[in-house]
This record gives C-alpha cells, sequence and structure tokens, in this order.
C-alpha cells in the first residue's frame, strides 16, 4: 500500500480517538465541578462555562505558534506532542481536589491542543494535489466519529465507572493515539525550515498569492464553529419547549445535538471527492447557502421532530464546509507557510466555539430561542456574500 494511503489510515484512527477522548468529558464537567464542591446554581453555571472556554481561548493563542514549529519541526512531532501532552493533562484531572485544579489542568490541556489540525496538514502534504480534498474530508470523518461516539461512551462509563474513571480511560485512549502516530505515520518528504529562515507574520501574509481571501476564509472556519455552537446553550431548553410533554427531553435533546454528525458522515467524503472534480468553492459557497435556509427554517419549527429533521440536512453541508475551506488554504499556501496558515485557522476555529455559546445565550436571553437561528442564519449569509465578492474579484482579475 502506498504511504499516504497508510498515513491516512492512521490519522483517521488517530482523529478518531482524539475526538472521541475530548468529547465525551465534555457534557460531564457540570457534573463534576458539582462533585469538586460547586453546589449554587450561579456559580455552577459560571465555572462550567470558564472550565469549558479556557480550553478554546488558550489554545486560539497558542495554534499559531505549533503551526510555526510544525512548519521547521515536522508534523508528526506535533501530532507526537498533542496526543502525549493531552493524554498526561486529561489524567491529572482525574485527581484534582478543588475546582481551582480543574481550571488550571483545562488552561494547561489548550497548551497541548493541535493534533487535528496538525494531522489536517501532514495528510494534505503527502497525498496527490487532485485528491486532497477526498483525503482531509475522510480525515473529518474521523473526528466526526469521535466527537459523536464520545458523548455516548462518556455517559455509559460515567454511570458504569464513575466520573474520575472517565478521565483515566480517556487519557488511556490519547496513549492509543499516541502509539499509533509513533509506529503508523511516516512523514516524508518534509524540509524542515530553519529558525533563521522562518519568516515574520507579515512575511507569512505575504507569500500568499491571495491573502485577503486566506483571511476570509479564516473567518468563514469562525462562522462554521460559531453557527455549529450557537444552538448548544438553548437547544435542550427549545426542545422542552417544543416537546413540553415529553418524559424524555434529555435523550431527545442529545439525539437532536448529535444527528448533524450522522449526516455529515455520509457527505464528507463525497462532497469532497465532489470538490476536487468541480471546484472546492463551488461545494463551500453552495454548503454555505444551504445552511442559511436550514437555520431560516429551524426557526420556524413547530415541533422536535422537524428540528431533528432539519438538524439532518444541516449535517449534509456541515460535513463538507470545513474540509472545503482546509482544502481552499491548502492551494493558497505554499510548503513553507502551511503549517502557520493551518495554524491561524485552527485559532479561528477555537474563537468560533467560544463565539458561538455566547451569541447564542446573548440572543436567547434578550428575545428568545428562535431569533438564535434567526442570527445565526444572518452571520452565515454575511460571510457568504463575503466570499462570493472575493470570488468575483479573482474570476475579474484572471
Amino acid at each position: 500500500m502506498e504511504s499516504w494511503k497508510v498515513n491516512l489510515i492512521s490519522v483517521w484512527l488517530g482523529c478518531f480517538f482524539t475526538g472521541l477522548a475530548i468529547s465525551q468529558i465534555l457534557p460531564f464537567l457540570p457534573l463534576y465541578i458539582e462533585q469538586l464542591g460547586v453546589h449554587s446554581h450561579r456559580a455552577l453555571n459560571i465555572w462550567s462555562g470558564l472550565t469549558f472556554s479556557v480550553t478554546f481561548m488558550v489554545s486560539a493563542v497558542v495554534s499559531p505558534m505549533w503551526g510555526s514549529l510544525a512548519d521547521r519541526k515536522g508534523r508528526k512531532l506535533m501530532l507526537l506532542r498533542a496526543s502525549f501532552g493531552m493524554g498526561a493533562v486529561i489524567l491529572l484531572q482525574a485527581f484534582v481536589s478543588n475546582v481551582w485544579q480543574l481550571f488550571l489542568l483545562r488552561a494547561l490541556m489548550g497548551l497541548t491542543s493541535g493534533y487535528i489540525p496538525n494531522a489536517m496538514a501532514l495528510v494534505a502534504s503527502q497525498v496527490p494535489r487532485d485528491r486532497s480534498g477526498w483525503a482531509l474530508s475522510m480525515v473529518a470523518t474521523g473526528q466526526i466519529t469521535g466527537v459523536i461516539a464520545g458523548p455516548l461512551l462518556g455517559g455509559l462509563l460515567a454511570d458504569e465507572v464513575g466520573l474520575r474513571a472517565v478521565f483515566l480511560i480517556t487519557a488511556g485512549l490519547l496513549l492509543v493515539s499516541f502509539l499509533i502516530t509513533l509506529f503508523l505515520i511516516k512523514e516524508t518528504g518534509h524540509r524542515p525550515i530553519k529558525k533563521g529562515d522562518k519568516l515574520s507574520g507579515k512575511a507569512v501574509f505575504q507569500s500568499l498569492s491571495n491573502p485577503a481571501l486566506v483571511v476570509s476564509l479564516f473567518f468563514t472556519t469562525l462562522v462554521i464553529q460559531l453557527c455549529n455552537g450557537s444552538i448548544s446553550p438553548i437547544l435542550t431548553l427549545f426542545v422542552r419547549q417544543l416537546a413540553p410533554d415529553a418524559h424524555n427531553i434529555a435523550f431527545i435533546s442529545g439525539f437532536i445535538a448529535a444527528v448533524p454528525g450522522i449526516s455529515a458522515l455520509f457527505s464528507a467524503p463525497r462532497l469532497g471527492k465532489l470538490g476536487d472534480r468541480i471546484g472546492t468553492e463551488r461545494i463551500l459557497l453552495a454548503t454555505l447557502c444551504v445552511s442559511v435556509v436550514l437555520f431560516i427554517g429551524m426557526s420556524f419549527v413547530t415541533s422536535a421532530m422537524q428540528l431533528g429533521i432539519l438538524r439532518f440536512l444541516l449535517g449534509f453541508a456541515d460535513g463538507a464546509m470545513l474540509p472545503a475551506v482546509q482544502t481552499l488554504l491548502l492551494r493558497y499556501a505554499s510548503e513553507q507557510v502551511t503549517g502557520r496558515i493551518f495554524g491561524y485557522n485552527q485559532s479561528f476555529m477555537y474563537l468560533g466555539n467560544v463565539a458561538g455559546p455566547l451569541m447564542g445565550s446573548g440572543i436567547s436571553a434578550a428575545i428568545g430561542f428562535r431569533w438564535v437561528f434567526v442570527g445565526t442564519a444572518v452571520v452565515v449569509l454575511i460571510n457568504t456574500l463575503q466570499l462570493m465578492r472575493f470570488y468575483r474579484r479573482r474570476k475579474a482579475r484572471s
């Protein structure tokens, strides 16, 4: 088997275990914080928000640094660093005795981030260019599968063996990811960049063929994550409003939250392959437009089933958007700065993870649940129109 295919399979497994490990902890953080002695409703909400968001905030700051180091030292080394570092920090979280210790370890976890963007960059540098869209979409399915399975496995383990044991098992999964990376992934053709040859941030963007479009793609990444996260704070409450007589609200909400990932698994590789054939820009713009329509439709639903169907349809678009952005970034960046560009893009992704829930909770508190969907649709629409404007300019110049 060709080396790039072995790498693709290995990276898929690594991303699966990473997505599984991270997602199976997040739904139970509030319960763990309560177990650590925080019982006041207000304090529990504040600490849950802080411990959730601090990881993403720190990751947003350090991602460009890890991207720069990847260009100099290689992506495999960054994969080993991230998987081992996350595993070690999550292991320590099993032994905390107060919420401050958990908060500091969650911040430290942000420093160890970067497995998935470096996995994307490694695959992008190894696969044939004409198959990059399909390959990056396949890597995305690994993460998506892990993120879907994580909460289900985490819930089962929490009930059977306790919350602290979930952290121990999660650390074990990340050790598996580390071993897969160490023994199966081979990075070939990488030319390390000497520290003296490292470009400044300004020089990185000057080296791009279309820096304005690349920055616009960064904001598209932020918007994609924002629209995924804006619904999170209000989903359970909105489902309860739609189905007030249902006795299994938690299960229904969990299913509706997970269902876009199921459809994304089917759409990501197929739309990635279609993008390689007809143009990744067309796939990105089409999926963004579909998302706008579906979010507007969600603001009019009258039942949980209607919401679930629309979110299932949203998953078909969602599975193609981030891989499409990453494929385009690869196209517009040289090998010398690929890691830096992917690092910047990851920072915008993390900022979207923070901004989305803040926007959703703010809008719902001010004017109601349904306006969260409208507000999200408006943000996606503005970004789509901006991208269209850049593409028209580029065509006019060519």
